[in-house]
Parts: C-alpha cells; sequence; structure tokens
C-alpha cells in the first residue's frame, strides 16, 4: 500500500510565497512519475507541476516561471514551491505517483490567496 500525505497549505496574501510537500511512504519498486494537481471550486482537477523520472519537469502555463517541483529521494518527498501567488491560485493542491504497482493520490491541501 502506498501513502501519500501533503502539508504545507494555508491561507497567503497575493504575492507570497508557499511551500507544499508530500511525504511517500509504502512498498513499491520503481517511480515512474511525481506531481502536483489542483482542484480550485467549479473546476476540475488540472495539472500543475509534473516530474518524471530521469526527466525534465512540465509545468502548467499559468504556473509558468512561479512554481518549481522538485523530489527529494533521501526524504522520500515531491515538493512544490509556489512564488509570486494569485488569488486565482486558490485550490486544493494535490500530490499523485505513479508507481510499478498503480497510481496514487494524496487527501488534498487547501491553498487560499487573498488579502
Amino acid at each position: 500500500q502506498v501513502q501519500l500525505v501533503e502539508s504545507g497549505g494555508g491561507l497567503v496574501q497575493p504575492g507570497g510565497s508557499l511551500r507544499l510537500s508530500c511525504a511517500v511512504s509504502g512498498s513499491f519498486r520503481n517511480i515512474y512519475t511525481m506531481g502536483w494537481y489542483r482542484a480550485a471550486p467549479g473546476h476540475q482537477r488540472e495539472m500543475v507541476a509534473h516530474l518524471p523520472t530521469g526527466g525534465s519537469a512540465n509545468y502548467a502555463d499559468s504556473v509558468k516561471g512561479r512554481c518549481t517541483i522538485a523530489r527529494d529521494s533521501a526524504n522520500n518527498t515531491v515538493d512544490l514551491q509556489m512564488n509570486s501567488l494569485k488569488p486565482e491560485d486558490t485550490a486544493v493542491y494535490y500530490c499523485r505517483l505513479v508507481v510499478d504497482t498503480g497510481t496514487y493520490w494524496g487527501q488534498g491541501t487547501q491553498v487560499t490567496v487573498s488579502s
């Protein structure tokens, strides 16, 4: 069983920064991709950042230049650094992991950007 636990969400003012972290635990042999997705009220879940193992990160156009995804293999986490946050970044953010045993999602962490 694979578990993902997100942390780091919260309330931040426009222009501020947040760092989301996803702790990965469980049994698997290979990680294929790690990523962050988000779901805003009334909107479908969308990809924010995607990091294939051994490949380059991909970002949604809406966050390019403002977000950075990074994998910490030593601590088994995948982090999302978000800068210059905008009100439209308000959403529940989910961690997603694709490994040899399947695709797994975290429970989500709320990010609210508001003054």
